[in-house]
């Protein structure tokens, strides 16, 4: 009996913390607190199992918390349990059947969350396009690997006249079309501020061969208005709680 006490008070203890919006997500990210909210999950005594999924239940609010707990390892298959087991109370079971369903759904909003970004992205590409547009081709020293390219990413989307970009990470060039009333060297500012790549646009010269000229660092150009900030990025999408 006291052993079943215990566990009934720090299984309360957690649904307690867990139901401060403060706590959720650190709750989650211990090695410790959420595997062993699983395991009262399967424990004897309803009433630890009740409280175990009143504390799952205040985690799952909060968004960010529902894929690593969907893939904790044993929660889905607990929840299921407890779903299925004839001795559990039908609130007990209505409880466990509403935080599986949430986490079951986590995946989706996801795809959901991301779909809509697409969408905005395309939006904003497509407004674009409608202004006259010119090619510029950077060959950028030290685009080496996905997260420098991610780095450059970062930095052209800072440039409002940026219409698109691809990546030619062989040869470490990127191809960007912008507006016609921005210069290449706004491209070459933002590039160098990453302080671990430096670009040179790439042009045809006399002979007919590709030259690597130097740009020039401006100090403002590349800057957006602080009112305007673009979540947008074209080719490589990646995606961005209490």
């Amino acid at each position: 009996m006291s052993r079943e006490l215990d566990a009934l008070t720090v299984v309360n203890q957690l649904r307690d913390l867990a139901a401060d919006p403060l706590n959720r997500r650190a709750i989650v990210q211990d090695n410790g607190c959420l595997p062993g909210l699983i395991l009262f999950l399967d424990h004897p005594n309803p009433q630890v199992v009740y409280s175990a999924l009143l504390a799952v239940r205040y985690l799952a609010e909060c968004r960010t918390n529902r894929e690593k707990m969907k893939g904790e390892l044993g929660m889905m298959l607990s929840l299921q349990n407890v779903m299925q087991k004839g001795s559990s109370p039908g609130e007990t079971k209505l409880l466990a059947s509403e935080i599986y369903e949430i986490l079951q759904a986590a995946g989706n909003e996801a795809e959901q969350a991301e779909a809509a970004s697409c969408r905005r992205k395309a939006h904003f590409f497509l407004g674009s396009t409608n202004k006259k547009a010119k090619t510029v081709v950077l060959h950028i020293d030290g685009l080496d690997d996905s997260t420098r390219r991610s780095l450059c990413e970062e930095a052209l989307l800072k440039i409002r006249g940026v219409i698109s970009f691809t990546f030619q990470m062989a040869v470490k060039r990127c191809v960007v079309r912008i507006r016609s009333d921005i210069k290449a060297e706004a491209l070459g500012t933002a590039i160098n501020s990453t302080k671990v790549m430096k670009a040179a646009q790439v042009v045809k010269g006399e002979d007919g061969g590709e030259v690597n000229l130097a740009l020039e660092v401006e100090n403002s150009l590349w800057l957006p208005d602080l009112g305007f900030v673009v979540f947008t990025i074209f080719v490589y999408i990646k995606p961005v709680c209490h």
